[in-house]
């Protein structure tokens, strides 16, 4: 009859036994720790203000040029995974680009996402093509894409930058090139819608779904940004979506195997994520660690819009996704 074996070893014996083993690089599993029951962030749910944030990006560009920086970029870090980013897989990045200035052209293995804050007439350059920049707006670079930006305007212009830098890293599969010229020539694409989502058409889809009553009991009016050419995710590693929250509409709690970072394009509200509440307004960011339950709440009187990245296509790809309501 076969059955559990039941060997008891002495202290002595088990730590001459474990010495042996450390010396050859080399750990039992049994004692390296219980098997995970479900998912637990090292992340935790945190909320980065606008109205703090934008003082430090105007004095980064007093004290930094676009000389001296590849990006100005200030790096938005969760207070448990300190210097490196909003979430596990993706980070959350506040840059800015002066009138009159450019950021130099570049590629890099990482897949990025722009998410225009502030200013109207600044562009990205995507493979040659000129993508315009105005508030709302979602422009991407694609992995290995080349890229510049520059404002030709007489205002600022700040934009949430996110990517899978961290996802990135951790497979060891990240390269990095500098484009022979500070800026690309353009013209020399095949379009820029591919890589541009103005605010305008996602305002007006998502009104008319609001004025028909549609919506999700869990994020309210949402749309997931598609790929143009694939009708998939916007990049293989990242998923974007745009959500409206009616004044005083409160959404229900559910989960997800994926980390979501959130900018409040416009609104005020607060969300409660893994029990702790986390207030915001017009441009803040905030993020929701992977299987963390959280609700969202209109408390204003007018319409919020939530823009929101996920590193869901990762976790499908892999069959790992999954979602739960709360009971």
């Amino acid at each position: 009859m076969l059955k559990l074996s039941d060997i008891k070893s002495s202290d002595e014996e088990l730590r001459d036994y474990y010495a042996q083993l450390r010396t050859q690089h080399v750990t039992p599993a049994w004692i390296g720790g219980g098997i995970s029951i479900e998912p637990r962030s090292k992340a935790v749910p945190h909320v980065w203000r606008w109205r703090a944030l934008r003082p430090q990006a105007m004095r980064a560009a007093e004290l930094v040029g676009t000389e001296q920086a590849e990006r100005r970029v200030l790096r938005l870090t969760n207070p448990e995974l300190p210097g490196v980013s909003a979430s596990n897989t993706l980070v959350a990045n506040l840059q800015i680009v002066m009138p009159g200035e450019i950021a130099r052209a570049h590629r890099h293995s990482a897949s990025a996402l722009r998410l225009i804050i502030e200013g109207t007439g600044g562009y990205t350059v995507v493979n040659g093509d000129r993508v315009p920049m105005s508030p709302g707006d979602l422009v991407l670079t694609p992995n290995w894409t080349w890229h510049d930006h520059a404002n030709d305007t007489d205002e600022p212009m700040i934009w949430l930058d996110g990517l899978d830098t961290p996802l990135v890293r951790a497979l060891e599969a990240g390269f990095y090139e500098e484009y022979h010229r500070e800026t690309q020539p353009v013209g020399e694409g095949a379009g820029s819608p591919r890589w541009h989502y103005p605010m305008a058409e996602a305002r007006a889809a998502l009104e008319r779904l609001a004025a028909e009553n549609s919506g999700s009991p869990f994020d309210g009016v949402i749309l997931e940004y598609t790929n143009r050419v694939t009708g998939g995710p916007v990049m293989p590693t990242i998923a974007c979506h745009i959500q409206l929250l009616r004044p005083g509409e409160a959404t229900q709690a559910h989960r997800h195997v994926c980390c979501t970072n959130y900018h409040v394009i416009e609104g005020a509200g607060y969300s409660v994520v893994g029990g702790q509440r986390l207030d915001w307004e017009d441009k803040d960011v905030f993020t929701v660690p992977t299987w963390t339950f959280h609700e969202h709440v209109n408390s204003g009187d007018r319409p919020a819009f939530l823009f929101s990245f996920t590193d869901a296509p990762v976790m499908r790809a892999l069959d790992l996704y999954r979602e739960e309501a709360k009971a």
